[in-house]
């Protein structure tokens, strides 16, 4: 452990939150060649083509990006070179572009002025030297830089005399990786050139150790910064955070280099759009029903801006406009983010560049084309008494629920109103059922979770009743193995082998299943919830009264897997989840041999035959399982009707690390890497099919900018959140 000033001074609100949560060397890539000319490539008045040459002849597998400002709002196109070279970029509208190249082993080739209908041959450029063509490796390369404490130093044994600075809590070398992943990664995109080149305008410091105290206390996420490095130490983690940039700093490079774009991936075409604020914190986007990709084509691309703002953004791909919509809430005293503490950016200095209050976190198109949002609309000790013990609604007599933080909405494009909708049970994620209720479906999400609740969408359309609409259930185990709900112990008594258990589980992500009407969801392990259990993946099975009837089913990753985080169910009822292991994993419930009753039951330590893990390409953190991989996902997508013409039930995982979409075809993985700019950070991802008739053009999958600082990448604090639209060609230069 190097050493620390432990004479660091933090604000009171950070301390509170610290308390409260208890290789080198890497070489340029030498430019590929072939020895005979490129023959011409055929072009339309719309496209841009040509071939790209370096100094060993032409170059395969590089990005070309074209970028205009003449639109409404600024917009890009990126296709990728074939095995000779050439490019065609398809379907511009017209203005004039710039255009350049960007690819592994080389720097940025010039930026070129050409019009719609121009052939253009470019040039690449090598890079210099090892640390010139690292710059563009995807994040994850950089942060699996990483020290990670060697699997002996765990348990914990705290800070005091003796102790190794790992808290006693930090149970397993995973938990650490846990943490590191899905509580700093999965917001902050570590391995961007802003994060692993600390800026300067933090100041000057005596250590690294003292400018990483600094800089977790920078801008309105210091409270979530402060609480995650508090469970590796503080010093400890901050320790680590502190080595990993000055060995950057000193010249320590990835010790893998990335390979370039080959495969399907070279028929990779992204196109992106400008929305929203340069403050703006997007988690997800929408464009359709998620059940019928066919509807609302070329309609308008929703997004939800959790803290940042209560503008909601919305882009009009065809005509490349971008506006924003004010989501309303019902109570005078819903919380801002503006009055949450925050410390001194160098980007902002001390101006609250997030004021929502809102806090919309996800959101969903229904068959109708509304759009309904996981929104706060009051605060969250504001619950109905209805909903409290000694209230009666039907599931408050059987789990009362205190407070919720985070309700419900829905906004009429046609008549551009929203619905507030109240709800006892909180709200993360959600999703619509395959009922004739269009039942609407939510996770909790916080760091425990008590309930899963629902919306009768159909009632509360016709009712505008959001008491009568909604119901709730607590999560029991049907340990004995009897088949209905029956008598059950409570999550904190000691398990009754004749009894029913309930566990309290939050679930993030949630996802009704096409073929048996079971509702899964997947809870996070200790690095995000701060719970002390395993993260797994949980299957709800309703009932005709699910407050009364439903059943939980809990099943954790096999041995050398960990921390489940985003799920979607395929259409033969398998479902995908992303693994902080570095691992892409299905589910399949039909493969249990076992029971699925009796004390593995409580636990979720049964059916480990119905997993298969597929590990994510690229390094490990040096001295972790080498099964794994250090890139990881925020969730996963399963593209059930060949929304981006690669297959019926693909699964996308949105790998932020390395920048990418991660594909699996017939049993191999494929990253989809976005170049432009620098550190793609994404969520999640919708697909629509605007036209079944014109092949690849019509079809695609949408997602949006995702972390919660836009401005950290290359270009910078004007950088505004951009929507993303992927699409695969045949080959690549089909029109």
């Amino acid at each position: 452990m190097s050493e620390v000033n432990r004479g660091a001074r933090w604000p009171a609100a950070v301390l509170a939150a610290l308390l409260a949560s208890t290789p080198t060397g890497a070489r340029a890539q030498a430019p590929a060649a072939t020895p005979a000319p490129a023959p011409a490539v055929a072009m339309g008045e719309a496209d841009i083509g040509g071939v790209v040459s370096g100094p060993g002849g032409p170059e395969a597998g590089i990005w070309v990006i074209a970028e205009t400002t003449d639109l409404p709002t600024k917009f890009a196109k990126i296709v990728v070179t074939d095995d000779q070279g050439r490019f065609l970029i398809p379907d511009l509208p017209g203005a004039t572009f710039r255009v350049w190249t960007r690819g592994y082993g080389l720097v940025d080739g010039p930026r070129v002025e050409a019009r719609p209908g121009q052939a253009l041959n470019l040039v690449a450029t090598p890079a210099p030297g090892p640390a010139a063509a690292a710059a563009l490796y995807p994040g994850m390369y950089w942060y699996s830089m990483l020290r990670i404490p060697p699997a002996d130093q765990f348990p914990g044994t705290g800070d005091g005399a003796g102790g190794n600075g790992i808290p006693d809590f930090m149970r397993s070398q995973n938990a650490w990786v846990d943490t590191v992943k899905q509580s700093c990664q999965s917001c902050h995109a570590l391995g961007s050139a802003n994060i692993r080149h600390p800026s300067p305008a933090l100041g000057e410091f005596p250590n690294s150790s003292e400018m990483w105290f600094r800089r977790i206390q920078s801008g309105q996420a210091m409270g979530a910064m402060a609480v995650s490095i508090g469970r590796l130490g503080p010093e400890r983690g901050i320790s680590h955070f502190a080595d990993w940039t000055d060995r950057i700093a000193r010249g320590e490079l990835p010790s893998e280099r990335p390979a370039r774009p080959e495969g399907l991936a070279r028929n990779m075409v992204v196109t992106l759009w400008d929305w929203a604020e340069p403050t703006t914190y997007l988690h997800d986007a929408i464009s359709t029903d998620k059940r019928d990709p066919t509807l609302f084509p070329r309609g308008l691309i929703y997004g939800s801006p959790e803290e940042s703002t209560d503008d909601v953004p919305v882009l009009d791909p065809n005509t490349h406009r971008a506006w924003t919509i004010r989501h309303p809430f019902a109570h005078p005293e819903t919380p801002s983010a503006a009055d949450e503490p925050r410390g001194t950016s160098p980007f902002w200095g001390d101006e609250a560049i997030w004021d929502g209050h809102t806090s919309n976190h996800n959101l969903i198109m229904d068959g109708r084309g509304l759009v309904w949002f996981a929104a706060r609309i009051r605060p969250a000790e504001a619950q109905p008494d209805w909903c409290k013990a000694g209230g009666d609604h039907p599931s408050a007599r059987i789990a009362p629920l205190p407070a919720s933080g985070r309700q419900l909405s829905v906004y009429d494009p046609a008549t551009r109103k929203f619905d507030l909708i109240d709800t006892c049970f909180q709200t993360h994620h959600l999703y619509f059922g395959y009922d004739a209720d269009n039942t609407l479906w939510t996770s909790w999400g916080g760091p425990t979770g008590g309930a899963i609740g629902w919306l009768n969408t159909r009632r509360f359309l016709e009712t505008r009743d959001a008491r009568t609409s909604q119901g709730w259930s607590p999560m029991v185990i049907d340990v004995p193995g009897l088949g209905r709900r029956g008598e059950y112990v409570e999550a904190n008594a000691p398990l009754d082998l004749t009894k029913q258990k309930r566990i309290i589980a939050s679930l993030y992500g949630v996802q009704p299943s096409p073929t048996d009407g079971s509702i899964w969801g997947q809870s996070m392990d200790s690095g995000f919830s701060r719970v002390d259990q395993p993260g797994f993946l949980i299957r709800f099975i309703p009932g005709d009264d699910p407050a009364n009837t439903g059943l939980t089913e809990i099943f954790q990753p096999p041995p050398g897997s960990f921390s489940p985080r985003g799920i979607d169910v395929d259409s033969k009822g398998v479902v995908w989840t992303t693994l902080a292991s570095g691992h892409l994993a299905s589910f399949d419930r039909s493969k249990c041999t076992s029971p699925l009753t009796g004390p593995s039951a409580a636990t979720g330590r049964q059916c480990e035959e119905g997993w298969t893990l597929h590990r994510f390409p690229g390094p490990q953190f040096a001295g972790v399982d080498p099964n794994g991989s250090a890139d990881h996902a925020y969730y996963v997508w399963v593209d059930r009707f060949n929304t981006l013409g690669l297959g019926n039930d693909v699964p996308i995982a949105s790998t932020n690390g390395s920048e990418s979409l991660t594909v699996l075809v017939d049993g191999r993985l494929h990253q989809l890497r976005v170049p432009y700019p620098a550190g793609f950070f994404t969520k999640n991802v919708d697909g629509r099919i605007d036209d079944p008739d014109t092949g690849w053009r019509g079809r695609g999958v949408w997602t949006t900018t995702g972390t919660r600082t836009p401005f950290h990448s290359e270009t910078g604090k004007g950088e505004r959140p951009r929507v993303f639209r992927v699409q695969m060609r045949p080959d690549p230069l089909a029109r």
